[in-house]
């Protein structure tokens, strides 16, 4: 039986509690960061509920807290958050193709990497009201862990913030754990992935390069690899 849109907003609820829990935990660090570059509560918290993204948030306070332009913000975060650009190719194609653009907007808003996880990993075409339950916690979440994070984020123990930002890590790995156990090639090119990853970051002359483009490089190379080896044929819908 179809489920209707408010069944699919319920079940994104229930994979966006661990996410939301998540962002709540690890945007403690962010909010530090934030207060160290100058930013009241109100202004890193509508930063955080507009722009859901660690790393280019992390770059964004430290440069306007070394008083850096308008374009050099801009072009580290254009190279920062690139691979956000390979997720939403990669959600485009799981919605059907009758998702109208607004749908399609509102989804590319908000792509994280575990909100692209629990998404890409529905069965079928994409509802677009899956991943508006489980952005409707993602989203306050990081908002509220970074308001948390400039209030009182320098008052905790500096190993308690540590652990805490080690919690997303660990919610990640759930996400593709599962597939992995029923399909031999997706636990197969998670391996691959760590290892190259892995690699990637103790090879000296790969110092020079960003840690986002790293990451397109690889996605790009890994997922072209394992269409190319594993194809997966498409069920096309009846009309």
């Amino acid at each position: 039986m179809e489920l209707s849109n408010r069944q699919w907003y319920a079940r994104g609820l229930k994979a966006g509690v661990p996410i939301g829990l998540g962002y709540l935990a690890v945007a403690f660090t962010l909010g530090i960061a934030a207060k160290n570059a100058g930013l009241t509560a109100f202004q890193a918290t509508l930063t955080s509920f507009l722009i859901n993204a660690s790393a280019g948030e992390f770059v964004g306070f430290t440069l306007i807290g070394a008083g850096a332009s308008y374009l050099e913000v801009a072009i580290m975060e254009l190279v920062a958050n690139a691979r956000y650009l390979l997720m939403s190719f990669s959600l485009s194609q799981k919605l059907s193709p009758k998702t109208g653009i607004g749908h399609r907007m509102l989804i590319g808003w908000y792509v994280t990497d575990e909100v692209f996880g629990v998404s890409i990993s529905a069965p079928g075409y994409l509802n677009p009201f899956y991943t508006y339950g489980a952005i409707s916690l993602a989203c306050p979440g990081w908002a509220i862990g970074t308001c948390l994070g400039v209030i009182v984020g320098n008052i905790l123990p500096a190993s308690l913030v540590s652990a805490l930002s080690v919690g997303l890590y660990g919610m990640f790995i759930a996400i593709f754990v599962p597939p992995s156990k029923t399909s031999k090639v997706i636990a197969g090119l998670v391996l691959v992935s760590m290892a190259l990853s892995f690699a990637f970051n103790r090879i000296p002359v790969f110092d020079g390069i960003s840690s986002g483009i790293k990451t397109i490089i690889l996605t790009v190379a890994i997922s072209a690899a394992a269409a190319l080896l594993f194809p997966i044929r498409e069920v096309k819908e009846d009309a």
